[in-house]
């Protein structure tokens, strides 16, 4: 069945205008580690006051997977629904979508509802994009999006975020060297003179699920983070290889070292 996207648009906002007029809140906020009051009132365009007025809190403290009311819209994804496509509806960036949501992968079914923050112009300028893969620095697809975040999880669980990311920036790295292969898979699954260039793809441990943190991490290093400052090689400071040591160090974060 035909559906105009100006049609969709028009109806989608009048939705979201009477929602929001109507009630409070319209939407539930699911907390995520390293989330904080003010940052989820800036996701929503709200101010911290009003997140304790809606929640009847009593304090700042809140806990990952806490629900909290939030002023923002619903949408229910019908076919032929992307993440992008309903950022663009609604008027939000695509990151603040996926933020909204803790959506970092581009999987959606019919009937799934997700959580729209209203539009923050800032915002939605500081992340820019056009599409899912579009917005990345190097091609991916899905399953390059999974490997990447599997290859974080087994090589950097327990370590800071950014040393989450700056692994993941060194698969981009080496994706966009001449001296790499030039895909994710490629890169990760690369054997040099008979050495698996990642342990992860040695021991199995590149089969474990990712987690969600890597998964951001994935996302953060393919729009062009690169807390590793350029390297193509990472290790830990246990390390004992001493060609490793040898080459120019680029950044050191938490165990994991970063180099050219």
């Amino acid at each position: 069945m035909f559906r105009s996207k100006k049609l969709r648009l028009l109806v989608s906002t009048a939705i979201t205008f009477v929602s929001l007029t109507s009630y409070s809140f319209a939407a539930t906020y699911s907390v995520v580690p390293g989330d904080t009051l003010y940052m989820i009132s800036q996701l929503f365009n709200t101010n911290v006051s009003k997140l304790y007025a809606d929640n009847n809190l009593s304090s700042s403290m809140i806990y990952p997977g806490q629900k909290l009311k939030v002023q923002a819209a619903t949408h229910t994804v019908e076919s032929g629904d992307t993440l992008y496509l309903i950022s663009k509806d609604y008027g939000t960036s695509l990151y603040s979508l996926r933020k909204a949501n803790n959506k970092w992968d581009n999987y959606l079914y019919v009937n799934q509802e997700l959580v729209v923050p209203t539009a923050n112009t800032a915002q939605a300028a500081a992340f820019k994009s056009t599409s899912a893969a579009s917005d990345s620095v190097i091609p991916y697809s899905q399953q390059d999006f999974d490997l990447l975040a599997r290859l974080i999880t087994s090589e950097a669980t327990g370590q800071p975020y950014d040393a989450q990311v700056a692994v993941g920036s060194v698969v981009v790295n080496r994706v966009k060297s001449k001296s790499f292969p030039n895909s994710i898979s490629s890169v990760i699954y690369q054997v040099i003179n008979g050495y698996y260039q990642f342990t992860p793809v040695l021991n199995g441990y590149i089969n474990n699920p990712a987690s969600e943190t890597a998964k951001k991490a994935a996302y953060d290093a393919l729009r062009g983070a690169d807390p590793s400052c350029g390297a193509l090689f990472y290790f830990d400071d246990s390390a004992t290889n001493t060609w490793l040591w040898s080459k120019p160090i680029k950044a050191r974060i938490g165990r994991m070292v970063y180099v050219e």
